[in-house]
Parts: structure tokens; C-alpha cells; sequence
């Protein structure tokens, strides 16, 4: 059912944050998961030794990790720990090849593009690096009442095009669980009328702080996507160290198992990630590894994306302290390995990155964000004209060029600065300019492809033929709907090699038969039908 968007909705709160907190963790949802010693799968020393023990890989060790990765199976933490001892220049370009070419095996040349939306900026933590922390001033705090959330998202599906959104929530009680799966519902009710189509958001994902089983069971009955919940970092000196005890994120346990709290209530899709910066970075590419094996171990599946932030500049916040600061070249390197080591999974890379960052890391990465606003209301501030054209550019600059404005960020509103603030139309016709094509595919979850069905078709490449197909046919709407005049010129060459592809693909991969049902639903996506799949 459509809500009435003529109402603004008012949410209170009887109890105060310091109330909320003590009503939100349980303790038996910790303990529930730990080994039989009372431990958790974290063990620092471990982690230290097993680097330190492979730190002088030989060469010919290093070739056989790197042909044992494309089984795609996830990694044994002791050849993960040999890949990060790389130092030699060619053999490192030996290791982003295989990373380049298992990507392509998994989930061929297709990139995901999406949004993430600001939901709220108020939150109970004091995290040393954030800028929406409890204690920082500089920060303006506002919460979307959910007729602005829908505002929002409107121009995010109706004027950019986006069909993917990510909504991001402090921790805070104004934004709890009814206000995230209330929030989603807003989200999903949005399909109104553009160019030649339908502007919607078929798939919500959520990134929040950890929850209780209880009010995961309200987001997965919600429609839930995929949810994420970043450690930050794994390691517990440093996890201490920046986000203060006596506040809901200084719990590291509570965070750390988030995802398996998840799984039990019925949400077969996490994902997992760490803010690269705070501590050194092999220690957290070892940190994700143990937590995508643990996953595996308890529920048969690992998580189905990894996020790679990096740590950015926030207002009113000193990075005086970071001593770990990751490097380009490190950078690159890091996500390489986790691509090996976690081959099945996809791999996201943000507008954190400037344009060149990006460019030379999206063939071994698998989703990007675009036209991206991390302020609260950011977007509708953007776009404030809601019958805008719907082809419209983002004002962030409608060439794919590097000198991009710089998308209005307002430092008192965000929580980080943006390295990337181009158009989505612009990112589109640099991906397919550098022969990727972008799938705007959400069809995998409404069919049932999704936990352990998507973790087998992934590993066995049967995934990468269906992805194939939907994503030309959501390419192809995009185009229609949305695309500028060049963009559009651009993307029916690669729409056209794509064709051309898979018709070469018969009868490797599709039958003829198939290849027909394919031609015959393009056709009539240009008469004017939207969201067919396969």
C-alpha cells in the first residue's frame, strides 16, 4: 500500500538514548556464538603470527596460492598472510591479473552501480574518526522525517536512475529498527513515470549498527536487501582505542557478530568491511578473511560483498593521531588479495576514491557508488524542482572528466568528504568507454538467488551466466529512461558487443533458444515494458 506523502511523519521516543542503550544489547546473542574456551574467532596473536611465519613467501609458493584461488573457494589464512608478503613489482602485477581475471570469471565485465542515502545524523557514539560523532559540534543534526526519506530516494530513482540504494543510520534511538524497516517500505513504494519507463528502487540495502535478532526479524520481514555492518577494524587495542568505552560501538563483541545475529533471523545477505587507516592494513585483510570463514562455518555461506573504505577528512575532526595510513599502492594490493582470498564475493569500492584510484582498481571490484550525496537531504537539496527532466545531469558535472565540481558537499552536513563526485550518467559512459557494463539486475533476490544458491552459482560460475542476461536488459533501460544523448551513443556500442557475446557464447554457456527469449525481451523493453528477467 502506498503511503499518503501529503502527511509528514512524526516519530517520538519515550526513552532517552542512555535508556535506549541499555534495552538494546544481549548479552546471550554474544555468548550464543562464542567457542567452547569463551572466545571469539579474533585472535590477534595468531593473526600477528601467522603474517609474520609467511613473511618471506617464495616466488613459486606465491604461483600456486595464485592458481589454487580460481577454484573460488575463500582462502587459507596462510596463504592469504603469504600473498600480503609480495614485494617484487612483477610479482605483485602477477597477483592483480589473477585478481582481474577471477572477477571476470565470476561475474564477468559487469560493474553494479548504486546510491546511499542519509537517513540521520544523530548518534550515540563518540567515534574518534566520524564526523557525525555524539560530541562534534561542527556537525548540523537532523533526522529525515520519512516523507523526506521518500523525497530523497524520489530523485535518486526518478531523476538519476538509480534502481539500488543503500540507507545509511546512526546509531541513535530516533533512528531504531521500526524507523529502518518504515523507511524501507517508504523506498519501495516509490514507481512513478519517467522518460520512457518507471522510476523505482528494487532492492534496499541497509547499513546500520548491530541489532538484536528481534528487530533483524522486523528488517528482513521488511524486505530487507543486503545488510552491512562494518568491524572497522578487527583489532581490539585500536577498536578501543577510537571508539570509547561506555558507548554502544565501544562493544566490540556486539559488533563483531552482527552478521551471524543476522543470518539467525532470517538474512541470508551480509556483508562485511573494515575502514582501512586505522590499523595496518594486512592485519585487517587476515580480520575480514577470519570473519567471512567464520560465517562460513556456522551458516554454510560467507558474506555476499566487501566493502574497502578508506579513511577521509570529516569536519571538526583531528586526524592527528592515524598511523596507519594506507597508501595508493598498498590500496591497490589490498584489494587484489581480498578479490583471491574471498573470490566469491563482490567487492565495492566508493566515491571515498578520486576518479584515478577508481579507474584503476573497478576491474578487480564489482560494485561503485555514483552521484553520491552523504549529507542529510542532500539529494531533494540538489534536485529541489520535483518535476525536474528526467534525463537530468547531476549538477556534479556532466562530463566524465576529473574536474568535476565538487558536488555541493557541505562539510557541517556529512560525515566525510567525497573523492568522486560525478554524475551517474557520466560513470556510466566512463564504464562503458573502458568496456564494462553496468547491470542495474535485482532479479537474482525476487527469484530466490540469493544466500546459499547465489554463494554455489557464484563459485561454479553458473551466477555469471544469469547476471549476464539481466544486466543487458537493465542496461538497456537505464539507456532508454535516462541516458544523455552521448552516454547513450556509448552505451548501445557496448549494449551491442555485449549481444554480440553472448550470441558467440552458444552453446558454451546459453542455447539459442535462450538467446532468442533475450532478443525478444529487448524488444520489448524498447516498446515500452519494464523490469523483465531471467
Amino acid at each position: 500500500m502506498k503511503t499518503d506523502t501529503n502527511v509528514t511523519t512524526v516519530r517520538t521516543t519515550k526513552m532517552t538514548p542512555r535508556e535506549w542503550q541499555k534495552n538494546l544489547i544481549k548479552e546471550d546473542e554474544i555468548t550464543k556464538y562464542l567457542d567452547n574456551q569463551g572466545k571469539d574467532f579474533i585472535d590477534e596473536e595468531a593473526i600477528e603470527e601467522t603474517i609474520q611465519r609467511n613473511n618471506r613467501a617464495s616466488t613459486d609458493r606465491i604461483r600456486e596460492i595464485i592458481k589454487s584461488a580460481y577454484n573460488i573457494k575463500l582462502m587459507d589464512s596462510e596463504d592469504v598472510a603469504a600473498l600480503l608478503s609480495v614485494t617484487d613489482p612483477a610479482v605483485k602485477e602477477e597477483v592483480f591479473d589473477a585478481a582481474r581475471e577471477i572477477k571476470t570469471k565470476v561475474y564477468d565485465n559487469r560493474v553494479v552501480t548504486f546510491a546511499p542515502l542519509y537517513c540521520g545524523s544523530k548518534c550515540v557514539n563518540r567515534c574518534t574518526y566520524c564526523g557525525f560523532r555524539c560530541d562534534n559540534e561542527a556537525i548540523d543534526r537532523r533526522v529525515l522525517t520519512m516523507n523526506e526519506i521518500e523525497a530523497e530516494a524520489r530523485v535518486l530513482a526518478c531523476t538519476i536512475g538509480h534502481k539500488r540504494l543503500v540507507l545509511v543510520y546512526g546509531e541513535h534511538p530516533e533512528t531504531d529498527a521500526d524507523y529502518i524497516a518504515e523507511s524501507m517500505k517508504r523506498v519501495y513504494a516509490i514507481k512513478e513515470k519517467v522518460r520512457n519507463g518507471v522510476g523505482e528502487i528494487r532492492r534496499v540495502n541497509i547499513n546500520a549498527a548491530p541489532l538484536p535478532i528481534r528487530d533483524l526479524v522486523k528488517l528482513h520481514e521488511a524486505g530487507i536487501g543486503t545488510y552491512q555492518v562494518f568491524q572497522e577494524t578487527y583489532h581490539r587495542p585500536t577498536y578501543r582505542s577510537v571508539h570509547p568505552e561506555g558507548t554502544l560501538k565501544g562493544n566490540y563483541r556486539w559488533r563483531l557478530y552482527a552478521l551471524h545475529r543476522a543470518m539467525d533471523a532470517g538474512i541470508d545477505d551480509v556483508a562485511v568491511g573494515a575502514l582501512f587507516g586505522l590499523y595496518d592494513w594486512k592485519f585487517e585483510v587476515m580480520g575480514l578473511v577470519a570473519h567471512a570463514r567464520d560465517l562460513e562455518k556456522r551458516f554454510g555461506l560467507g558474506p555476499h560483498t566487501v566493502s574497502v573504505p578508506r579513511l577521509e577528512p570529516a569536519a571538526g575532526t583531528d586526524f592527528s593521531w592515524v598511523k596507519h595510513r594506507v597508501s595508493d599502492e598498498d590500496f591497490r594490493y589490498l584489494i587484489a588479495v581480498i578479490r583471491l582470498a574471498i573470490p566469491y564475493a563482490g567487492l565495492i569500492v566508493t566515491n571515498r576514491e578520486k576518479p584515478d584510484m577508481i579507474r584503476s582498481v573497478i576491474k578487480m571490484c564489482t560494485q561503485r557508488d555514483a552521484d553520491t550525496r552523504v549529507g542529510i537531504g542532500a539529494y531533494t537539496e540538489a534536485f529541489p524542482e520535483t518535476d525536474a527532466p528526467q534525463n537530468a545531469e547531476s549538477s556534479f558535472g556532466a562530463e566524465s572528466s576529473d574536474k568535476a565540481d565538487d558536488g555541493g558537499q557541505k562539510e557541517e552536513i556529512q560525515q566525510f568528504l567525497l573523492g568522486d563526485t560525478r554524475s551517474l550518467d557520466a560513470i556510466i559512459r566512463e564504464l562503458a568507454s573502458m568496456g564494462h557494463i553496468v547491470s542495474f539486475c535485482t532479479a537474482g533476490y525476487r527469484c530466490g538467488r540469493t544466500g546459499k544458491k547465489i554463494m554455489d552459482a557464484l563459485e561454479s560460475g553458473r551466477e555469471g551466466c544469469f547476471c549476464k542476461l539481466n544486466a543487458v536488459l537493465t542496461f538497456q533501460e537505464w539507456l532508454e529512461d535516462f541516458a544523455s544523448p552521448e552516454t547513450k551513443r556509448i552505451g548501445d556500442e557496448i549494449f551491442n558487443k555485449e549481444m554480440k557475446e553472448i550470441r558467440a557464447r552458444v552453446p558454451q554457456d546459453f542455447t539459442l533458444e535462450l538467446v532468442e527469449h533475450l532478443e525478444k525481451a529487448r524488444a520489448r523493453i524498447l516498446a515500452g515494458e519494464r523490469d523483465l528477467y531471467f
